[in-house]
């Protein structure tokens, strides 16, 4: 079954671009992982301090090999100290 997600963070006061990084240093290796269907990051226009992630898995298999990964095990080691609140969603594609 698909996974599909979507993830918001909220970057710390004076961390957007500390975060923009760590973000989008996500997207190409995550984007080569087998079971992969969808990852790509958005920073809003209107508030520089969040982003979305939407990521879309085969499956849960797929998704564990995505923690699994060395730039995840990076990326959630580093993230916390510029990030102040992060939240996600399960989504359920239509159509």
């Amino acid at each position: 079954m698909t996974i599909t997600k979507r993830v918001t963070f909220i970057a710390k006061e004076g961390s957007e671009a500390k975060m923009k990084e760590l973000l989008t240093a996500m997207v190409e290796p995550s984007k080569k992982e087998d079971g992969c269907i969808f990852y790509d990051i958005f920073v809003y226009e209107n508030n520089p301090r969040k982003f979305m992630a939407v990521e879309s898995w085969r499956d849960e298999a797929a998704l564990d090999g995505h923690k699994a990964t060395e730039h995840y095990a990076i990326y959630k080691s580093s993230y916390e100290p510029y990030c102040e609140k992060k939240y996600s969603d399960e989504l359920e594609v239509l159509g």
